[in-house]
Protein backbone atom coordinates (compact mmCIF):
# COMPACT_ATOMS: atom_id res chain seq x y z
CA UNK A 1 0.00 0.00 0.00
CA UNK A 2 1.19 3.79 -0.75
CA UNK A 3 2.56 6.02 2.63
CA UNK A 4 -0.22 8.89 1.51
CA UNK A 5 -3.50 8.57 2.26
CA UNK A 6 -4.86 8.65 -0.98
CA UNK A 7 -3.24 8.65 -4.20
CA UNK A 8 -4.47 8.48 -7.91
CA UNK A 9 -2.15 6.87 -10.86
CA UNK A 10 -2.02 7.70 -14.37
CA UNK A 11 0.00 4.98 -15.97
CA UNK A 12 1.72 3.65 -13.00
CA UNK A 13 2.57 7.74 -12.33
CA UNK A 14 0.94 9.49 -9.20
CA UNK A 15 -0.37 12.55 -10.68
CA UNK A 16 -2.28 13.35 -7.14
CA UNK A 17 -1.52 12.76 -3.48
CA UNK A 18 -2.93 13.87 -0.54
CA UNK A 19 -2.03 12.90 3.61
CA UNK A 20 -5.49 14.67 4.25
CA UNK A 21 -8.11 13.57 7.06
CA UNK A 22 -11.40 12.13 6.93
CA UNK A 23 -12.64 12.68 3.67
CA UNK A 24 -11.40 16.12 2.69
CA UNK A 25 -8.98 14.78 0.11
CA UNK A 26 -12.17 13.46 -2.18
CA UNK A 27 -13.20 16.78 -2.62
CA UNK A 28 -9.32 17.58 -3.10
CA UNK A 29 -9.41 15.15 -5.77
CA UNK A 30 -12.73 16.33 -6.87
CA UNK A 31 -11.06 20.00 -7.89
CA UNK A 32 -8.08 18.06 -9.59
CA UNK A 33 -10.10 15.76 -11.98
CA UNK A 34 -12.16 19.10 -12.67
CA UNK A 35 -8.87 20.75 -13.75
CA UNK A 36 -6.87 18.38 -15.28
CA UNK A 37 -8.06 16.31 -18.58
CA UNK A 38 -7.89 12.28 -17.71
CA UNK A 39 -9.47 9.91 -19.35
CA UNK A 40 -11.33 8.80 -15.92
CA UNK A 41 -11.41 4.62 -17.28
CA UNK A 42 -7.55 4.55 -17.03
CA UNK A 43 -6.60 5.88 -13.42
CA UNK A 44 -6.33 3.55 -10.34
CA UNK A 45 -7.16 4.84 -6.83
CA UNK A 46 -5.28 4.07 -3.76
CA UNK A 47 -6.85 4.75 -0.29
CA UNK A 48 -5.77 3.77 2.99
CA UNK A 49 -9.49 3.66 4.56
CA UNK A 50 -12.32 3.10 2.51
CA UNK A 51 -15.97 3.31 4.61
CA UNK A 52 -19.07 3.65 2.99
CA UNK A 53 -18.70 7.33 2.38
CA UNK A 54 -15.47 6.96 0.68
CA UNK A 55 -16.50 4.02 -1.75
CA UNK A 56 -19.67 6.20 -2.63
CA UNK A 57 -17.67 9.68 -3.09
CA UNK A 58 -15.78 7.88 -5.54
CA UNK A 59 -18.30 5.96 -7.32
CA UNK A 60 -19.10 9.52 -7.92
CA UNK A 61 -16.08 10.91 -9.35
CA UNK A 62 -16.42 7.80 -11.65
CA UNK A 63 -13.10 6.22 -10.98
CA UNK A 64 -13.55 2.55 -12.21
CA UNK A 65 -10.04 0.67 -10.84
CA UNK A 66 -9.82 0.84 -6.32
CA UNK A 67 -7.02 -0.30 -4.41
CA UNK A 68 -7.81 0.18 -0.71
CA UNK A 69 -5.94 -1.06 2.34
CA UNK A 70 -8.60 -1.06 4.72
CA UNK A 71 -12.16 -1.20 3.49
CA UNK A 72 -15.86 -2.02 4.76
CA UNK A 73 -17.98 -4.61 3.90
CA UNK A 74 -20.54 -1.60 3.62
CA UNK A 75 -17.76 -0.12 0.99
CA UNK A 76 -16.87 -3.08 -0.61
CA UNK A 77 -20.73 -3.73 -1.18
CA UNK A 78 -21.29 -0.43 -2.95
CA UNK A 79 -18.07 -1.51 -5.11
CA UNK A 80 -19.52 -4.61 -6.28
CA UNK A 81 -23.05 -3.11 -6.77
CA UNK A 82 -21.54 -0.56 -9.21
CA UNK A 83 -18.93 -2.87 -10.65
CA UNK A 84 -15.88 -1.14 -9.34
CA UNK A 85 -12.82 -3.08 -10.19
CA UNK A 86 -11.21 -3.07 -6.63
CA UNK A 87 -8.22 -4.94 -4.45
CA UNK A 88 -8.52 -5.11 -0.37
CA UNK A 89 -5.48 -5.72 1.69
CA UNK A 90 -7.73 -5.96 4.42
CA UNK A 91 -11.51 -6.66 5.29
CA UNK A 92 -13.10 -5.14 8.02
CA UNK A 93 -17.27 -5.26 9.49
CA UNK A 94 -16.95 -1.44 9.62
CA UNK A 95 -15.06 1.55 9.98
CA UNK A 96 -15.33 2.81 13.15
CA UNK A 97 -17.00 6.30 12.55
CA UNK A 98 -19.98 8.49 13.32
CA UNK A 99 -20.62 8.78 9.20
CA UNK A 100 -20.13 5.11 8.47
CA UNK A 101 -22.91 4.36 10.65
CA UNK A 102 -24.69 7.74 9.41
CA UNK A 103 -24.48 6.58 5.79
CA UNK A 104 -25.53 3.04 6.46
CA UNK A 105 -28.67 2.73 4.81
CA UNK A 106 -27.80 5.44 2.14
CA UNK A 107 -26.66 4.17 -1.26
CA UNK A 108 -26.93 6.82 -3.91
CA UNK A 109 -23.48 8.65 -4.19
CA UNK A 110 -25.30 11.80 -5.16
CA UNK A 111 -27.72 11.95 -2.01
CA UNK A 112 -23.99 10.76 -0.06
CA UNK A 113 -22.31 13.76 -1.38
CA UNK A 114 -24.52 16.22 -0.37
CA UNK A 115 -24.51 15.32 2.99
CA UNK A 116 -20.72 14.70 3.59
CA UNK A 117 -19.99 18.45 1.45
CA UNK A 118 -22.33 19.91 4.79
CA UNK A 119 -20.83 18.49 7.37
CA UNK A 120 -17.50 19.14 5.72
CA UNK A 121 -18.46 22.38 5.39
CA UNK A 122 -16.92 22.48 1.78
Amino acid sequence: MKTKSLELQFENKTIFSSNGKWLYPLFDLEIFLQDNDYNISELTLFDKIIGKASALMIIRLGIKKIKGGIVSKPAEKAFKDWNIEYQIETHVDYIDCKTEKLLLNISDPEEVYKIIKKRAGV
